[in-house]
């Protein structure tokens, strides 16, 4: 090797190696559109300038089939379209290169996304098409049914798909609306001349097959604003970054990659990539679109004048207000759909009806986890346990990252530092406690280490472009990458996680997945060369930002092995792609502590959520970096309402647990978590209510406020649930925050109990103690208040139900129960009850499909107490029934998570189980 570039590769990996803070986001280490020759050549499309006709349509197998053929060469092979309706309100559009025109190699289509079910079972058969002329065409384009309120619409030349209402005719949702479709097909062998490599930073791509990128524009009819296609630290409403006087110009990029200090209010990609985009408007809801593709992709969102060009073809209703953007993917088909809403609700239960609803979590998983870059051993594992109870703070979960290994070698523990990990484990088990440890895709290279010797025996790595078992390098050193695109090596993956095979593991350790983009120090920007080959000749530029989620899908089955499918898994993943939410929690990454990081979580998990993703968090604190008391006690404050709440840090920033800020920080980081405990029977319905309609947990307040304009680009402040909007406080110095509380209902201050009057902007001043927090009039929520541990210790603690009455002295929620822990609930095994208040009248009614399933899980959890806020009259007794007993009511100040001002309404342990109907009268 030439001495210069071995010393410029030992000086590289030093760095990449070393944790230190040299390793923080650098632009030029990561490409932009001008130097992805992809992206570049489509975004130099112009409107009109597609020059593809659908021709020889008709129906095949209950879809419609068609050709694209260019109007101007006749000559060249056509492409094929495949136009699908599901049930629902669900269109799916598949366009590829035509197998019987025998292309030089089939085109990768992304496996194990869709929902086997989905297409077994809510394909609609269609029977007929008709016929209908738009516009000045010459061609009559072909009409077929969706549902009952909307059609989708092929446009035979120029050719176009779109939905529209049956009634009004009026458009929602259009693809190649302005004829900018580009469909490079796969070419032979490279002739004399041509060059098909590409360069970036000293690594060449060999793109053996060509250029193969693919181009579309889809219109988004009556959007006021477009959301999704995380991940990136921006705002939740997606700004233009194309188009007259639009300085924005990067387009959003969709390429999993690990990004160190990433940078807030950044269009670039970070760990997962979700191609899924919604809109929502005032008038006309919301509507949704989804490519399935894993090639990296770059949108863009187009600034209005940004299509003065038209060469006359293209025939747009000039009254309908829309939102236009731009797709463009470096390989792959495509396969999209078209979700028609009207409500943001229906897009995401329509969008997760394909990619599968978030899977339910164990009930310890919805609490506060505690994890560091490194716990250091044994004894510090047992010190950091001990002085949770000691001060008095509870915790569910501690995590333990790759120092815990032997050599950075997974499912391995060092012998010194962790001689005795089942043991470790058992002793954090009695206390009802959890232990999580990691497990990354990256395998080091020893021929001693057993995982290494199985894959390399068997063939299970991923293959460099010559076909060697490709080599670079990560934590361990020098490592191979297993291809768990493959199913059969996804399976022998799953059985290293069985304790027989994971020594030293018990049935409380659970796992997470980091560096799974995959993150390779040494590679093209920092991750796998995308001529690598996958099983099947696939090459990782196909596959890259779905290989995470095969990762993650391998683990979480791993896990389900381990226990015969008993428990439900907990698995963590960085990286993530559509459909992880069916796998388990996902984080926002090496975030740094400081303001902008925490205001920035907001939009970010709010987006995930809108994606499908619903179980997610960010490091709490900040993983890079040391934050002041302040920044770190409002992060607690917020992170209480994350649905995944976890502390996390850099090995080189100075410890924080929660008792190391001196006793008022103490203090008020033991208040946030309390929060959470407290609110986890809320939370842990709302995770139920997600893994049954794909609805988050976190909510932009436009998705429960769908006609408020004002709420439509708010992402300061968010719902939790229906019943609760949450507000951070972003700023060291703020005296006072402005709140937002949308609707015509009052608002409840939760701790305080005063009312405010929804549709107003609140000036309020800050407390040190708490963020502003309010519960929604109309809503009934439900808490356990005894101050616990851990959750283990929490399961027969009684109910607290608030109630916060509405204008109507009315008031409805829903409460859900089970065992917190298995897979019971699928047949049956839960309670689920709804509690309303009216006429004066609280009742408790079995909302469970069918009572006698409920006999499979049961409890004595009784109500201790019951809040009213803004009650009317002064009732003095409560009637419960059956029972016919009295009890009395008192009023006073409201004790929620502090004492308050307001006088409330209390009935004190009324004698009514959760399980049971009841009524509550007052008189």
């Amino acid at each position: 090797m030439n001495p210069r570039l071995r010393f410029s590769l030992v000086l590289f990996l030093s760095l990449a190696l070393s944790p230190a803070p040299s390793l923080s986001w650098k632009e030029e280490e990561f490409r932009n559109c001008n130097q992805t020759p992809f992206c570049e050549r489509a975004r130099s499309r112009t409107p009109g300038s597609s020059r593809l006709i659908a021709s020889k349509v008709s129906l095949s197998d209950g879809s419609l089939v068609a050709s694209l053929v260019d109007r101007d060469d006749s000559s060249g092979n056509p492409l094929s379209l495949t136009l699908t309706s599901y049930q629902d309100g669900v269109l799916r559009l598949v366009v590829d290169e035509d197998p019987s025109f025998d292309p030089p190699r089939r085109r990768f289509r992304v496996p194990d996304v869709v929902l086997p079910e989905f297409e077994s079972s809510k394909k609609l058969w269609l029977q007929r098409i008709a016929e209908e002329r738009i516009g000045d065409d010459v061609e009559l384009s072909v009409v077929v049914y969706l549902n009952e309120d909307y059609e989708a619409v092929l446009r035979r030349d120029p050719f176009e798909v779109f939905v529209r209402e049956r009634s009004s005719k009026d458009r929602v949702l259009g693809l190649n609306s302005h004829g900018m479709f580009d469909f490079e097909q796969l070419r032979g062998k490279k002739e004399e001349g041509q060059e098909w490599e590409e360069r970036f930073r000293g690594n060449t791509d060999s793109r053996p097959h060509g250029p193969q990128s693919i181009s579309f524009d889809v219109s988004f009819y009556g959007a006021d604003f477009v959301y999704g296609i995380p991940e990136r630290a921006m705002s939740l409403a997606l700004r233009p970054t194309r188009g007259p006087g639009i300085e924005f110009s990067e387009p959003y990029r969709l390429f999993n990659l690990d990004v160190f200090e990433y940078l807030h209010e950044s269009p670039f990609g970070l760990y997962g990539s979700i191609p899924f985009m919604l809109s929502h408007g005032k008038g006309r809801g919301s509507v949704g679109f989804f490519w399935l593709n894993a090639a990296e992709m770059q949108i863009d969102v187009l600034g209005e004048g940004w299509d003065a060009y038209n060469d006359g073809k293209i025939v747009l209703p000039s009254s309908l207000k829309r939102i236009d953007t731009f797709w463009m993917s470096e390989a792959g088909i495509v396969d999209a759909f078209f979700f028609v809403g009207p409500g943001p609700k229906d897009v995401v239960r329509q969008y997760t009806s394909v990619t599968g609803l978030p899977a339910m979590p164990q009930f310890f998983a919805t609490a506060y986890h505690q994890c560091r870059w490194n716990y250091r051993d044994e004894q510090d594992v047992a010190e950091v346990d001990a002085k949770f109870d000691e001060h008095d703070i509870p915790y569910d979960v501690l995590w333990l990252d790759i120092e815990h290994t032997d050599g950075k070698k997974y499912f391995t523990w060092d012998k010194v530092l962790f001689p005795t990990p089942a043991e470790m484990q058992r002793k954090l088990a009695a206390e009802g406690r959890h232990m999580v440890t990691i497990v990354d895709p990256h395998i080091k290279r020893d021929d001693r280490y057993y995982i290494h010797k199985e894959a390399t025996r068997n063939g299970y790595y991923v293959k460099d472009a010559s076909g060697k078992d490709y080599n670079g390098w990560c934590w361990p050193g020098s490592s191979s990458y297993l291809d768990m695109v493959n199913p059969e090596i996804r399976s022998w993956w799953g059985d290293k996680f069985s304790l027989q095979s994971y020594s030293g593991s018990t049935p409380s350790l659970y796992i997470w997945n980091d560096m799974n983009e995959p993150s390779v120090f040494n590679g093209p920007e920092v991750s796998m060369p995308r001529d690598a080959i996958h099983c099947g000749s696939v090459e990782h530029r196909e596959v890259h930002n779905a290989y995470g989620y095969y990762f993650h899908m391998a683990t979480s089955d791993g896990l389900l092995k381990r226990g015969d499918g008993q428990d439900r898994p907990f698995v963590l993943s960085r990286a993530m792609f559509a459909g992880s939410q069916r796998y388990g929690a996902v984080w926002t990454g090496d975030n740094t502590a400081d303001w902008d990081h925490l205001r920035v979580s907001v939009p970010m998990l709010l987006t995930l959520g809108l994606t499908g993703m619903s179980f997610s968090g960010a490091d709490v604190g900040g993983y890079f970096g040391n934050p002041d008391p302040k920044l770190l006690v409002r992060w607690y404050q917020l992170g209480a309402y994350y649905p995944f709440f976890r502390g996390h840090a850099h090995q080189d920033t100075k410890r924080r647990e929660p008792w190391l800020f001196g006793e008022r920080n103490t203090e008020l980081m033991r208040e946030a978590i309390r929060v959470r405990y407290s609110l986890l029977p809320y939370f842990y319905t709302l995770f139920r209510e997600a893994n049954t309609t794909g609805v988050p947990v976190l909510r932009p307040l436009w998705m429960e406020f769908p006609s408020d304009e004002v709420a439509f680009d708010k992402d300061d402040s968010f719902m939790v649930g229906n019943s609760l909007l949450v507000h951070g406080v972003f700023n060291e110095h703020a005296k006072h925050v402005s709140v937002y509380l949308p609707g015509k209902q009052s608002w409840f201050d939760l701790r305080t109990g005063t009312p405010y009057p929804g549709g107003t902007t609140q000036k309020l001043e800050v407390s040190e103690s708490s963020i502003p927090a309010f519960q929604k009039a109309g809503t009934i929520v439900q808490r356990k208040d005894r101050f616990r541990r851990s959750t283990a210790q929490m399961v027969n603690d009684p109910y607290t139900l608030v109630i916060a009455l509405n204008s109507s002295k009315e008031a409805e929620g829903e409460l859900y129960v089970d065992d917190g822990k298995t897979f019971d609930f699928l047949s049956g095994g839960f309670i689920h009850r709804r509690f309303v208040y009216k006429e004066g009248t609280l009742s408790s009614y079995n909302v469970a499909p069918t009572a006698s399933g409920n006999a499979r899980f049961n409890t004595k959890c009784e109500i201790e107490r019951i809040i009213l806020l803004g009650p009317a009259g002064q009732p003095k007794n409560a009637l419960v029934r059956p029972g016919n007993l009295k009890t009395e009511v008192e009023y006073g100040p409201l004790q929620l998570f502090g004492t308050g001002s307001s006088n409330v309404l209390t009935i004190r342990k009324p004698g009514v189980r959760i399980s049971e109907d009841w009524t509550i009268q007052l008189s």
